[in-house]
């Protein structure tokens, strides 16, 4: 049975599982089934199939592989190629009970095949299997095996194939290739005739890789003269010379050595986890905790960037002077700080805006981000987080030209970051309540995907596993509830809320000018905390220290001391020191004496004597300052220099307008209008279920006019139908549903009305994708366009 035909003879469930499995297949959707097989076959698409294989998996497809090209006929220079003889599941079980290392081959052969033929990538019946069309030539060299005779000595000339024929099988009939071939398929008296160092060489190809480099590899040489070990095997013809300096180990050599054996050591299961065992309880918790603090390290983030966000390098990104800060004031270390601006920045919480260089600010997005429910908050974050293709762990590392790689800079994108991630959790979530060591976590990784083994893949593992903690993902090394829910793409914020602590709306002030926070504050206080105080220490609870430069921040955000005072006793368990009524009261009264405005700058106060003091003051030199009038002074710097100088001098400066009225700095103001960078989620079983039966509907609608070469159909005669946008779409609806035919009024794109005979398929985004047998092709259409819906009846 050819493959296309195979593949036209699937059921519509199997069909639609299998542009689930490799949704590359329909990105387009092709015309027909014929053109779907084709793609299927294509290199690109085999690739990634084979890379989604398990360990076992693979080995059953390549045993196939050197199965069939053992039972094939041997072709030969002058003839055609053969097509390969199909292989029966009972030769098949044979070959794979040798290679595993413990147990049966079943069930775990069947349900390799099974899943196998789901894939496309072998098809017919158990009783004669074969590798879909490209399978062979992507799989190379399969399980280590070098290529057939054939192909390895394909690039010799026919009068070498002759001598080194008549050399290891003299008086056999045939042309070179055709004796060379059949002397090597039972190679075992030309090993046996190689001296000890030659069958060492042997022993090192025997398992793979099957290839070498040896310098001027295609001289010739006969049996009589070869010395060295090279010599009596490339004379025997047990290595091929495949280039210039490089010689391969011909399969049938190799299957010799191998004892007949595709692979050894082989596994029909994952190797086990390894690890300690955590109770899933406590662990949940322990995430929950680590949730609520990653929520609050990246709303302090964005906090802090609103009053002073930093600037933006030349060649983008976060300047390291700049994340070592973020880092020292958020007290975290510098990885988990360039953690906190990726997934901010990805998420659309922070964005580059402001000055004409630059700076990262806060968007619009996290306004309505910071109003949000806190496990909503971090379900947003978490998602981000997984489906980002951003390595925030790369920061700080160098790039191929040995520059530095910053947070925020484009060169941290990779694209299989996402896959590596969800794997990673993936094999978290195999064992619930066990914490698995690096190393089984690896091992397991290998065992899944073989083919993206690498130390790139083992880097973004790391990276995963430790994010995974930092975010709240996992607790104690173990995947919690709502990390589950959120790899499984349910609502991981419903499971989070119950576990995540109750809020307080109260601090305990004390006579030291600090003020501690029992408990997690809600979030307006612990904004308006971060706002009048710093904080000094983080742990079990908060302890917050008032000073001048803190109550001069509220104050610049239009705090009054009356608010700030209001404030305090409000959510003051305990009562106001008189010692910060004092500290308020002082800061208040000096603050705004002196005010800043733009002339270059200028300053103005009531009091002549205070402006005296700064003109005579040495350290206003860097101002440049010039008294206009008593109560004036003019600057060359500008307005916020200005009042930065000032401060740095002792005064209590605030900014005024060119109307003379002051400024307040409220941080919501200090906001850029980034937008979040598109993102997909993809679905936990591949494509969405509508896209798949959408995307099946359309081709075997395809496949059908295909087959049958029939002309467009004919529209009926009469009147286009017409009727309102609803019972058109409710008519579209339910001929999707029950997949039927309907006649159509359609304006083209000059608005002239034409009549289209449709099998809709799908309808989304504001158009339809339906196969219209009018024009004989699945094509999209703009449903406000079209003018009504009638039964073809």
């Amino acid at each position: 049975m050819e493959f296309t035909e195979w593949i036209r003879g699937r059921t519509d469930e199997q069909l639609r599982a299998l542009v689930s499995a490799r949704p590359e297949l329909i990105t387009p959707v092709p015309a027909h089934l014929e053109g779907l097989a084709v793609r299927a076959g294509s290199p690109s698409a085999i690739g990634r199939a084979l890379d989604r294989l398990d360990r076992f998996t693979l080995a059953v497809l390549e045993t196939l592989a050197v199965a069939e090209t053992r039972a094939t006929a041997t072709a030969t220079a002058e003839t055609a190629p053969v097509r390969p003889e199909p292989v029966t599941k009972a030769a098949l079980r044979v070959l794979v009970r040798g290679a595993l290392a413990t147990g049966k081959p079943e069930p775990a052969l069947s349900a390799a095949l099974d899943h196998l033929r789901d894939l496309a990538l072998v098809y017919g019946p158990d009783t004669s299997l074969g590798l879909a069309p490209g399978v062979r030539k992507v799989l190379d060299d399969p399980a280590g095996l070098g290529p057939p005779v054939v192909e390895a000595f394909r690039h010799h000339a026919p009068e070498q194939l002759e001598e080194m024929a008549d050399d290891i099988a003299p008086g056999t009939k045939g042309s070179g290739k055709e004796r060379l071939a059949a002397a090597l398929a039972r190679p075992g008296k030309l090993i046996e005739e190689v001296s000890p160092e030659a069958r060492a060489a042997l022993d090192q190809l025997t398992w793979g890789p099957p290839t070498g480099r040896v310098p001027n590899a295609r001289r010739e040489v006969r049996i009589a003269s070869a010395r060295s070990p090279i010599d009596q095997l490339l004379a025997r013809g047990l290595l091929a010379a495949t280039g210039e300096e490089s010689v391969a180990l011909p399969r049938e050599v190799g299957l010799h050595l191998r004892n007949g054996l595709v692979h050894r050591d082989l596994y029909a299961v994952p190797p086990a986890l390894e690890g300690a065992t955590r109770d899933q309880k406590l662990a949940d918790r322990t995430a929950a905790g680590q949730a609520f603090t990653f929520v609050r390290t990246v709303e302090e983030l964005c906090e802090r960037w609103s009053a002073e966000p930093p600037g933006v390098l030349r060649t983008g990104g976060l300047g390291v002077r700049d994340l070592k800060r973020t880092a020292t004031e958020l007290d975290v270390p510098e990885w988990a700080a360039a953690l906190t601006v990726e997934v901010a920045h990805a998420a659309g919480l922070v964005a580059a805006g402001g000055s004409v260089d630059g700076e990262w600010l806060p968007t619009t997005g996290y306004d309505l981000w910071r109003i949000r429910p806190t496990a909503d908050r971090w379900a947003a974050l978490a998602a981000t987080w997984l489906h980002t293709d951003r390595v925030p762990g790369l920061v700080g590392e160098r790039d191929d030209r040995d520059r530095p790689l910053n947070a925020l800079h484009a060169d941290l994108r990779r694209s299989s970051a996402p896959a590596v991630r969800a794997a990673a959790l993936g094999v978290l979530a195999s064992a619930p309540g066990l914490a698995p060591t690096r190393a089984s976590v690896f091992d397991r990784l290998a065992w899944e995907q073989p083919r993206r083994r690498g130390p790139l893949r083992e880097q973004l593992t790391e990276f995963a596993l430790r994010e995974a903690e930092q975010v709240g993902v996992t607790g104690l090394g173990v995947l919690s509830g709502h990390g589950r829910a959120l790899l499984a793409g349910e609502d991981a914020a419903s499971v989070l809320a119950p576990l995540l602590p109750d809020p307080v709306d109260h601090v305990l002030l004390q006579a030291d000018l600090t003020a501690v926070a029992p408990g997690p504050l809600t979030s307006e206080l612990n904004r308006w905390m971060t706002l009048a105080a710093d904080v000094e220490s983080k742990g079990g609870a908060t302890v917050y220290r008032f000073g001048e430069g803190s109550i001069r921040r509220a104050l610049d955000a239009g705090q009054g001391a009356e608010e700030l005072l209001a404030m305090l006793e409000r959510h003051s368990a305990t009562p106001v020191p008189q010692a910060l009524s004092y500290l308020i009261a002082d800061v208040a009264r000096r603050h705004g004496r002196i005010r800043v405005g733009t002339a270059g700058a200028y300053v103005r106060c009531d009091d002549p004597a205070l402006l005296d003091q700064i003109t005579a003051d040495r350290r206003s030199a860097a101002l440049r300052l010039r008294r206009l009038a008593p109560t004036v002074i003019a600057s060359r710097s500008s307005r916020a220099a200005l009042v930065d100088g000032l401060r740095a001098m002792g005064y209590a400066p605030v900014a005024e307008s060119l109307d003379g009225d002051v400024i307040i700095s409220q941080l919501d103001k200090r906001r850029t209008e980034g937008l979040p960078p598109a993102r997909s989620v993809p679905s936990p079983n591949g494509l969405d279920a509508e896209v798949t039966t959408a995307a099946v509907r359309a081709l075997r609608a395809g496949d059908a006019a295909h087959l049958t070469r029939r002309e467009p159909a004919d529209a009926p005669a009469g009147q286009i139908p017409r009727g309102p946008a609803t019972a058109t779409i409710s008519a579209l609806q339910e001929a999707i549903r029950q997949g039927v035919r309907v006649w159509i009024g359609y304006l083209d794109s000059q608005g002239n009305a034409t009549s289209r005979i449709l099998e809709p398929a799908r309808m989304e985004g504001g158009y339809l994708t339906a196969y219209d047998e009018t024009r004989a092709a699945v094509h999209r259409f703009a449903l406000h366009r079209i003018t009504g819906v009638a039964d073809l009846s």
